[in-house]
């Protein structure tokens, strides 16, 4: 390499460093600016933009150094052809990516503000991501100068392939689809599932949905098994549900006293307990009626949502007990009569001492 050449090389990786120098200095500086000016507001956009875009902007950066190092250098013109090509592709994907982001994360925040029909989801958020990189990939190739039509073609042909090979895939794919078009449950919802579980949907993704269990463990259900599952959706039609409160008493109760008693007291409760409504007000029926030893009732009242009937029964039933040992109310507990008949017994007794 002549003394000339390795001049102009580092007369190139000077101007590069320079570059990249210099645009991450202003890059240091607006980032700086836009973390004070998010700090000053309540909206998460702002938030979004800066976490989405600061580690393509120092790759865009380093990239423009290297752009400047490129076209100062003394290199032959198919290299230089070849390096600009490879680094044209390189941002055109980061950009893409950057973008992708970008979107789904504005879908996000906005359904969030504007509580969109259909939820926003990671299937959602997967398929906007899709979407974008395939038309950054289009992007490049015709940068590259390959034709998209006969790629078209290609993949059309291979998509009967790739569909049998990806076919649980694919059914999961359409079954998480379903499920967010028909919404037989949601995000958010409270659901249990005909095996038994029960829980908190946290998320519909494009191949699994999570379901959180009130113990804080995480259920993953595949999408196309909890579209053949029977669900039982507690937050559908509305998250109001009927609680029922069984109750048993001596048979030497009062039945107008017991009812008196258990309404009032659900009424009492409805203003202090969380999650216990007024509205519609608490009822008693003298359901099941006679048991084996007790007079049974059934308190009925209304929860806000299903996970509050444990804290309600909790603090219904403390306070039945003491308004029951307050007025002289008895609780049962199971008993059985044994009849002996003594003429039997008797011979039995006689006719061993004979033998």
């Amino acid at each position: 390499m002549t003394q000339e050449r390795l001049i102009g090389f580092l007369m190139a990786a000077s101007i590069g460093v320079g570059i990249a120098a210099a645009l991450l200095l202003v890059r240091g500086l607006i980032f700086k600016a836009l973390h004070r000016w998010a700090a000053r507001t309540e909206t998460h956009l702002d938030d979004l933009i800066i976490k989405v875009s600061k580690g393509p902007s120092l790759f865009w950066a380093l990239a423009a150094g290297l752009y400047g190092t490129l076209e100062t250098a003394p290199i032959p013109g198919n290299l230089t052809k070849l390096a600009h090509t490879l680094l044209s592709a390189v941002v055109i994907l980061s950009v893409s990516w950057a973008v992708a982001n970008l979107l789904a994360g504005l879908i996000t925040y906005y359904a969030d503000r504007v509580r969109l029909d259909v939820p926003v989801t990671g299937l959602g958020r997967t398929l906007t991501k899709v979407i974008v990189l395939l038309l950054g990939g289009f992007i490049l190739l015709n940068n590259l100068g390959i034709s998209i039509t006969p790629l078209l073609t290609a993949l059309g042909v291979g998509g009967l392939a790739v569909a049998l090979a990806l076919q649980d895939t694919l059914s999961n794919l359409f079954a998480g689809l379903h499920i967010l078009i028909e919404k037989p449950v949601r995000v958010g919802d409270y659901i249990r599932l005909d095996s038994g579980q029960e829980g908190y949907v946290v998320d519909i993704g494009w191949r699994t949905t999570r379901i959180r269990m009130l113990p804080n463990n995480m259920i993953i259900v595949p999408n196309s098994k909890l579209a053949q599952a029977i669900v039982t959706n507690y937050d559908l039609p509305e998250k109001r549900m009927a609680l029922s409160v069984p109750i048993s008493v001596s048979y030497k109760s009062d039945p107008e006293q017991i009812e008196r008693i258990l309404v009032e007291e659900a009424k009492k409760a409805a203003g202090e307990v969380p999650g216990l409504r007024a509205d519609p007000p608490p009822f008693v029926r003298f359901i099941p009626g006679f048991g084996d030893s007790s007079l049974d009732f059934t308190l009925i009242c209304q929860v806000e949502e299903f996970v509050d009937q444990y804290l309600v029964q909790h603090e219904l039933r403390k306070r039945i007990f003491r308004r029951f040992k307050e007025e002289g109310v008895e609780i049962p507990f199971p008993q059985r009569t044994v009849h002996l008949r003594y003429e039997e017994r008797k011979e039995e007794e006689t006719g061993g001492r004979s033998s």
